[in-house]
């Protein structure tokens, strides 16, 4: 004799769909540096093999995080910054400007300007303009060989060899890598 006994439908999410959902959830921040976009990124940008810039959100404290070193044409570091405080600041060139998002409007989207002191322009520019993508808008700073990285929303150009202009990287969770 069979047993004619119905077993309830199991209506739960299967395990394929929570880790789809945890893998998405998992992507590291998409980074936007010029026209370039860098996917899934660890949001550390290395620039002629040395890491030189970390970008780090806060989103419960409405915070943008830039760890930064800073160099002169010489290649000689002159500023670093950790986490949005000036650490090293020789001859006192930069000055820090940041903004902490109060509300979730885009409009109060957290940012953090770095500015020179002698020209009075921004040296380095960043922004949270969507959840898990940050843009640097601008920069304007030098290598530790000394070479100029010059970053307007239309392009990077790293020294006078390289110039990226609308290229798309998936990163796979690893470090942006710059000239």
């Amino acid at each position: 004799m069979t047993d004619d006994r119905l077993e309830p439908l199991d209506t739960s999410p299967s395990s394929h769909a929570e880790s789809t959902t945890t893998a998405t959830q998992a992507l590291g921040p998409e980074l936007l540096i010029g026209s370039n976009i860098f996917r899934n990124t660890n949001g550390v940008v290395t620039i002629q093999g040395k890491e030189q810039l970390v970008l780090e959100t806060r989103q419960e404290q409405g915070l943008l995080l830039v760890t930064i070193d800073l160099y002169d044409a010489a290649g000689t570091q002159i500023a670093h910054i950790r986490r949005n405080t000036l650490v090293i600041n020789r001859a006192a060139q930069f000055t820090i400007d940041i903004h902490q998002a109060t509300t979730n409007m885009p409009s109060d989207a957290p940012w953090v300007r770095l500015y020179s002191r002698q020209s009075g322009e921004i040296a380095f520019e960043a922004r949270i303009v969507a959840d898990n993508r940050i843009q640097i808008t601008s920069g304007r700073l030098y290598s530790h060989t000394g070479a100029l990285v010059d970053i307007t929303p239309h392009y990077c150009r790293i020294g006078s060899g390289r110039t990226l202009f609308g290229d798309i990287v998936e990163n796979r969770g690893r470090t942006v890598i710059l000239g």
